[in-house]
């Protein structure tokens, strides 16, 4: 949970894990992330929903960006809530707003 919450390597998990008493290494952390770590995200991500719904009206916005994948252009469509955090992404060869 600390690995998804916070902005930690594999190694400071590792770390705080063991000043907790738990002797691992940081490739069992990589692999409970690979495990677990979706059904973290999705926890957080609908704690996070159901907090902003407090504020009356969810506010985001959608952003756009050109990017290179592979030295192919693509448009990566980001949907942003207003304290700046990534609620959604799409990746598309074609500028298709309707679709993003």
């Amino acid at each position: 949970m600390m690995y998804v919450r916070f902005p930690l390597s594999l190694r400071n998990v590792e770390d705080l894990l063991f000043e907790r008493g738990i002797d691992i290494c940081h490739e069992t952390v990589r692999l409970w992330w690979n495990r677990f770590g979706p059904m973290f995200a999705a926890d957080i991500r609908r704690q996070r929903v159901s907090r902003m719904k407090g504020f009356g009206q969810l506010k985001w916005r959608l952003d756009e960006v050109f990017v290179k994948i592979n030295g192919e252009p693509h448009y990566l469509w980001r949907a942003v809530d207003h304290e700046g955090k990534f609620l959604e992404s799409y990746v598309t060869r074609k500028r298709d707003k309707a679709a993003a």
